[in-house]
């Protein structure tokens, strides 16, 4: 009990000193909105210092809820913004299609859980995430050769998609609990992954042509993608040409799959982001 009040201690403090630096600072907060080459319109928050220094950006990237409530989403990730925007990033968080304020018709949709379409929905993830890149890159506040793309759940998945497609100035990428499929009714009765088989074959296709390092972190009680289909996925990326190292860790609260978005979560991943990014070129 001792040594778990101590980690609930540490993270709160860490969460501290980084809202207390951030604070230190001037910073500014605006959602924009992005058309795409689709015609739609992505809302993006951005959080960025106010002033006119060129900087690198980060793209945060949501989930998917599983109660199918896609319009009341707010992408917050209050935590990861605080951490990157103390070492100097730019924040930008898109609500993609079908989500929140961007509004419209879903695009991720996979179809059946019969028969699932996780390549294409993750490629759809991507487009959006792209269009974020390449409207931010324009700003003059951003350093159009240094970016970072995170996504968790659904959005960690579209991260992966999107490392399929090597784009230009992104050294690298972070998969938080990515996939999809996860707690759904399944056509047997009983809850689960709709078909851990076919994310395991669409992580392959994606692998084929990703060069892009990346880092994937799950944790032993996540809900959504147990350790052993979270395995298979990165073995499967990597045998395929991909390049990604897979953290798996401890069980972290009452469900592994809240990480990136706990509070509590930044003593867990910020020294493993932190090795990440310092080992990038």
């Amino acid at each position: 009990m001792a040594t778990a009040m101590r980690r609930v201690l540490l993270a709160a403090l860490a969460v501290f000193l980084a809202s207390t630096a951030v604070a230190a600072e001037t910073f500014h907060e605006e959602t924009v909105r992005v058309p795409t080459a689709n015609g739609a319109s992505l809302a993006i928050v951005v959080k960025r210092p106010s002033d006119a220094a060129r900087r690198p950006l980060v793209v945060l990237n949501h989930g998917s809820p599983a109660d199918g409530r896609r319009a009341d989403l707010r992408p917050i990730y209050a935590s990861l913004s605080a951490w990157f925007l103390s070492r100097g990033y730019v924040v930008a968080l898109p609500l993609r299609r079908g989500y929140g304020a961007t509004g419209g018709d879903w695009a991720e949709t996979y179809g059946s859980c019969e028969s699932p379409d996780y390549y294409t929905a993750g490629l759809q993830g991507a487009s959006d995430i792209r269009a974020t890149i390449d409207h931010m890159r324009a700003q003059p506040y951003v350093a159009a050769d240094r970016t970072i793309v995170v996504g968790q759940s659904a959005g960690g998945w579209a991260t992966v998609a999107l490392s399929s497609l090597n784009p230009p100035g992104v050294p690298g990428m972070i998969n938080f609990a990515g996939g999809r499929g996860g707690h759904q009714n399944l056509p047997g009765g009983g809850i689960g992954n709709c078909l851990p088989d076919a994310l395991v074959r669409a992580a392959a296709r994606y692998g084929a042509t990703a060069r892009v390092p990346m880092l994937w972190i799950y944790a032993r009680n996540d809900s959504f993608f147990e350790p052993g289909l979270a395995r298979r996925m990165v073995e499967a990326y990597d045998g395929a040409g991909g390049r990604a190292v897979l953290k798996a860790l401890r069980p972290f609260a009452r469900d592994g799959h809240t990480l990136a978005g706990s509070v509590d979560g930044q003593a867990v991943w910020s020294p493993l982001l932190a090795e990440f990014l310092g080992g990038l070129k």
